[in-house]
């Protein structure tokens, strides 16, 4: 049946009003909210300690270059089984069983750097594995969430992750983690995130265990793969959104993680803590808007402003490179996290109130593999560009290019034409067996199911 949620849209003129906390009066999504929200705070002390000690043990870019790649790679190769995975099984049990992957992952880490073991090889090893558990599970989270609410609580629950998301993992978590690594070593930061996958997997094993039912024949998994390529290539909305946030992070995703930190500890010359104070800022700008949007609602043009959003956002990314103060640091980081967290909200509202049930762990996992699938080149060319034309140089480019390619998408047919979130197909329609693609998207299914 098709649902309607005009009554979530907001009327002429103004904005409806939500409640932020309003989705956790259900119970599994009060302990799944639980256990994320401390694991997202050590995930924020986590990348702090991972910055701190890849440059401690190596003091150059490039480093950190190659432990970006190390954690995309495995996320890459694995995203599209996982995704296959979160629809076929009970997703509460996929990510407990990531959780405690990487939970392992992170100990071994934390032990090898308190013991004064630890070398970059460990690093890189170990965040390889700790990447795999998050192919697995950030699609079936991503899916999971329908299952646990009414379809009227969505926009809620979205406004909600992106209020806790920022407090636990780029606010709290960063400043706590600057504090804990100055005064006891990175190590103590990386036992601190191990410990919290433990909190994370007992909420979700206090959680009520799902089966999952295929209502469709069984296929095999790249059968399964190719279905949900197939829905996402006939949908404008998805496939170009999807185009150009592969171009705009292949532009300034590695400059942000792997120079921001090198500004903060070679050119401003601040410590742990102000690198903590610069992430925590973007984690304040995210909290702000999530507030925001949560009591006024989405604006009506949705994919409209979705796009406005984020091409503001990676034009934001630039003002690290004309900062030379720790504060037009955290100036630029607030802009950058509050106006992707706006966006944020909108594109993950519109996956699950569109896109079938039966479907959206597939597709879930095809947003992270294509929205990330450069992001090892990202990282490999920051160094070398970096090297050439300089630190600053390299992120007002990044920042300034990759806004233009973003605006760009909203101009190609069909997405800002895409309507209000009411006007997807119904949940249950069957999915044609073919129809005309762009020949880019179509070669990309044909050599995935070869």
């Amino acid at each position: 049946m098709q649902h309607s949620y005009e009554a979530l849209d907001p009327p002429a003129g103004g904005y409806s009003r939500v409640r932020l906390f309003a989705p956790l009066r259900h119970r599994d999504f009060r302990l799944l909210w639980t256990g994320m929200s401390v694991s997202l705070l050590g995930d924020g002390i986590f990348f702090v300690a991972l910055a701190w000690q890849v440059y401690a043990l190596s003091n150059v870019p490039t480093a950190l270059s190659v432990v970006g790649i190390a954690m995309t790679v495995p996320t890459i190769a694995f995203l599209l089984l996982g995704g296959v995975i979160s629809d076929r099984f009970d997703r509460r049990r996929v990510m407990l069983a990531a959780d405690v992957l990487r939970g392992i992952a992170v100990g071994a880490i934390a032990l090898l750097s308190l013991t004064g073991a630890l070398r970059l090889w460990h690093v890189v090893v170990l965040a390889a594995i700790y990447s795999v558990g998050m192919a697995f599970f950030n699609p079936a989270f991503d899916a999971i969430v329908p299952e646990l609410l009414p379809a009227d609580s969505l926009a809620q629950a979205n406004s909600l992750d992106q209020f806790l998301r920022p407090v636990a993992m780029r606010l709290a978590g960063p400043a706590l983690g600057g504090l804990v690594i100055a005064h006891l070593g990175a190590g103590a930061g990386f036992a601190l995130d191990a410990a919290s996958f433990a909190v994370s997997a007992g909420a979700l094993l206090a959680m009520t265990a799902r089966v999952r039912v295929v209502s469709e024949e069984h296929r095999s998994v790249t059968g399964e793969i190719r279905a949900g390529f197939d829905y996402v290539r006939r949908h404008a909305w998805l496939w170009a959104t999807l185009a150009s946030a592969a171009i705009a992070y292949l532009l300034f995703m590695g400059p942000t993680e792997v120079l921001v930190p090198f500004l903060v500890k070679n050119e401003v010359h601040a410590s742990a803590a102000g690198l903590g104070l610069v992430f925590a800022a973007g984690g304040f700008g995210s909290l702000a808007c999530a507030i925001g949007v949560a009591q006024r609602g989405l604006p009506r043009r949705e994919i409209t402003w979705m796009y406005a959003f984020w091409t503001v956002a990676t034009f934001a990314v630039a003002g690290y490179g004309l900062a030379h103060e720790l504060w037009g640091l955290m100036l630029a980081s607030l802009a950058f996290n509050a106006l992707e967290t706006a966006g944020t909200i909108i594109w993950a509202t519109a996956k699950q109130r569109r896109v079938p049930t039966s479907l959206l762990g597939r597709v879930s996992s095809l947003d992270w593999l294509i929205s990330i699938g450069l992001l090892p080149l990202s990282f490999a060319l920051t160094g070398p560009v970096s090297a050439a034309i300089g630190v600053r140089s390299t992120l007002i480019a990044a920042g300034c290019i990759g806004g233009v390619v973003t605006l760009a998408a909203l101009f190609v047919p069909g997405v800002r034409e895409s309507g209000k979130f009411g006007t997807a197909e119904p949940p249950d329609s069957p999915l044609p067996s073919h129809s005309p693609v762009d020949a880019g998207v179509e070669a990309a299914v044909s050599r995935l199911g070869s």
